[in-house]
């Protein structure tokens, strides 16, 4: 049997998480200007989002005036930021950092 050494003296192991791969969120902004049908078939197109997700998103963006849809690195958001924009709904890419 390994002798018991005090806790001061134990090694430990520690990891630190990087969590650069979802630094970055993919807000949508509220505007007078589209319907929510559009907006929600944008989201579902664009985000790979459920028809529910999107109506969820859709409600919030319309009362709280913006709203993080999506998460990830800003390679893998860029596209969709573009995507959303072509079809005339603003966003914007934020650090969450």
């Amino acid at each position: 049997m390994a002798p018991v050494r005090p806790l001061h003296e134990q090694d430990e192991d520690v990891e630190v998480l990087d969590d650069t791969g979802n630094a970055y969120s993919l807000i949508v902004w509220n505007d007078h200007v589209n319907t929510f049908d559009w907006v929600i078939e944008t989201l579902v197109e664009v985000c790979s989002h459920t028809y529910e997700q999107a109506e969820q998103c859709a409600y919030i963006i319309h009362h709280q005036g913006k709203y993080a849809v999506k998460h990830g690195s800003y390679d893998f958001l860029k596209p969709m930021c573009d995507a959303i924009t072509d079809r005339g709904i603003g966003a914007t890419i934020e650090s969450k950092g």
